[in-house]
């Protein structure tokens, strides 16, 4: 997912073609605005967490654009193509590294494993809106 910081910054195109290079097939996409009530229950894991609120407020300030990514060993290496949650901890080259704000506003998101993304794809598709 490309988070509203990242959109509302004109980094979709420079984000897509980092992604496109790094040999990911994307098979879904879209460019939508998450509502209160859709980004609740998507950070769910985080609720009572003293960020919650303020998570909330961010990822429903603007469109995002979500995705579902193939490549063989996906999830890992899109973990690694986009760095670390804090962009001042991210290695060179990668997209928050590049393109995040600080660690609130960190440009993307990355399922951290096969069964989230399997959860967090079928949250944002439908089964005809992914084309493999």
């Amino acid at each position: 997912m490309i988070k509203p910081d990242a959109v509302e910054s004109g980094y979709i195109g420079p984000i897509l073609a980092k992604i496109s290079s790094a040999g990911f097939k994307i098979v879904a996409m879209k460019f939508t605005q998450l509502s209160r009530r859709d980004a609740r229950e998507f950070y769910a894991i985080h609720k009572g967490r003293p960020f919650f609120d303020e998570l909330i407020q961010f990822m429903t300030r603007g469109p995002i654009v979500s995705a579902i990514l193939e490549k063989d060993n996906a999830v890992e290496d899109f973990r690694a193509l986009i760095g670390a949650t804090n962009p001042q901890e991210a290695a060179e080259g990668t997209i928050r590294k590049l393109y995040a704000k600080d660690i609130g506003e960190n440009a993307v998101h990355g399922s951290d494993s096969d069964e989230n993304a399997g959860i967090e794809g079928a949250f944002h598709f439908s089964g005809r809106e992914i084309y493999t």
